[in-house]
């Protein structure tokens, strides 16, 4: 077997199991550009497959694998939306890289307790220069991934993540007197 079949089979096992099991965690976002001083957000996520439960500020988001639903409760506006492909790639970078690996040299390495997996274009036109996945690999938890693109680089770092058995509801029932603005259509 190939070292990068063997690469791919770790990157596959990993997004398998994001497909099969629901992870929880606490994360925090961090936007840093060469001339400015990094931004740090945080938040909170529930994903499994596509679909997701976010929040992050004050708004709430979530995904039941056709509405999108972003709550707002300083206004009390829930907002549905059906989103492209493209923009669920961007809401969700673990399937961003799963949506990379055709077009991009895979690499990996072990770093103690973790695999770190890099993801670099073949064609720069696509937007991103590197895409770096870092892995628990005792049980391939996800710990942080980091995409740099142009000056940018967006690291996420999940605090003390956890696949969890609990079976989640992907969606935001409004209260009664919360303005709904329906976009489906």
């Amino acid at each position: 077997m190939t070292k990068l079949l063997i690469i791919l089979s770790v990157l596959s096992s990993f997004l398998t199991n994001l497909e099969t099991k629901t992870l929880q965690s606490d994360f925090t976002v961090t936007v840093a550009e060469e001339v400015s001083s990094p931004m740090n957000y945080p938040g909170s996520l529930t994903m499994q497959g596509s679909k997701f439960l976010l929040s992050m500020f004050s708004i709430q988001a979530a995904y039941d694998g056709k509405t999108l639903y972003m709550y707002t409760p300083d206004i009390d506006e829930l907002t549905l939306t059906e989103p492209t492909e493209q923009e669920l790639l961007e809401a969700n970078p673990f399937l961003y890289a799963n949506a990379l690996v055709d077009a991009c040299n895979v690499t990996e390495r072990a770093s103690g307790e973790q695999t770190i997996i890099t993801l670099t274009p073949k064609d720069q036109s696509i937007g991103i220069n590197r895409f770096v996945l870092k892995i628990r690999t005792s049980d391939l938890m996800p710990l942080q991934l980091e995409i740099k693109e142009g000056k940018k680089i967006t690291t996420l770092k999940l605090k003390a993540p956890k696949f969890v058995t609990t079976p989640q509801s992907y969606k935001i029932d409004p209260e009664e007197s919360t303005y709904v603005n329906d976009l489906r259509y």
